[in-house]
């Protein structure tokens, strides 16, 4: 386990006062028209993940002291899915895949949906918490 950076201990101790919130959500919403293989994107992102130790990192608390544990290759993949909708039900998926709080004891700090209205309508939704 490794010591939290002095932004990260701000952010830790406010977590920890206020409570999971969505107040440090950093999200991306991306439009794409065309087909997406939405497996192939959902490996490629856990690749990445794969390669940079902060997006598989939880935040624990021992003896009242945080740290970073990073999670092994395999057990630190993100949450990552794609989902089919009815164009009707994106924007409430989108807002709720932004707003949801992470649990930065258990969970990676990096959230990706891809929501598909049709086979050539999509919506891309990255939401990385501002800890990583």
């Amino acid at each position: 386990m490794t010591a939290l950076s002095s932004a990260q201990r701000r952010l830790w101790f406010l977590y920890r006062l206020e409570g999971p919130s969505s107040t440090y959500n950093i999200p991306v919403v991306a439009t794409i028209t065309g087909e997406v293989d939405g497996p192939a994107l959902i490996a490629a992102v856990n690749d990445v993940v794969e390669r940079h130790e902060i997006l598989r990192t939880v935040y624990v608390e021992a003896d009242g002291e945080p740290s970073q544990q990073v999670l092994p290759i395999g057990e630190g993949r993100v949450d990552a899915a794609q989902e089919r909708l009815v164009p009707e039900a994106l924007a409430a998926a989108v807002e709720d895949t932004c707003r949801r709080a992470f649990d930065l004891a258990v969970e990676a700090p990096l959230r990706v949906r891809l929501f598909s209205t049709s086979t050539h309508h999509h919506t891309l939704v990255i939401v990385l918490h501002h800890i990583a």
